[in-house]
């Protein structure tokens, strides 16, 4: 009993973690959207150069929300 308690409340920590995760690197301020776009005119695929316009992005973070967003828009 105790171990089928253990393994549930694992997997339901650890899911529950990895969404919360992927959702606030998706969110970005309107404010951010605009600058990201506009460096990307200026610079390109230079993620780590963009993120380091925007305090507590990483280029990992910039670079996976320019990629989903040009996947919906094309």
């Amino acid at each position: 009993m105790g171990d089928s308690e253990h393994s549930s409340s694992g997997d339901t920590f650890v899911d529950s973690r990895e969404v919360t995760s992927r959702e606030s690197k998706v969110k970005f301020s309107d404010d951010e959207e605009t600058l990201i776009i506009r460096m990307y005119n200026l610079v390109g695929e230079r993620w780590a150069l963009i993120a380091g316009r925007i305090p507590g992005r990483t280029a990992k973070e910039i670079e996976e929300y320019w990629n989903t967003r040009c996947s919906t828009s094309e």
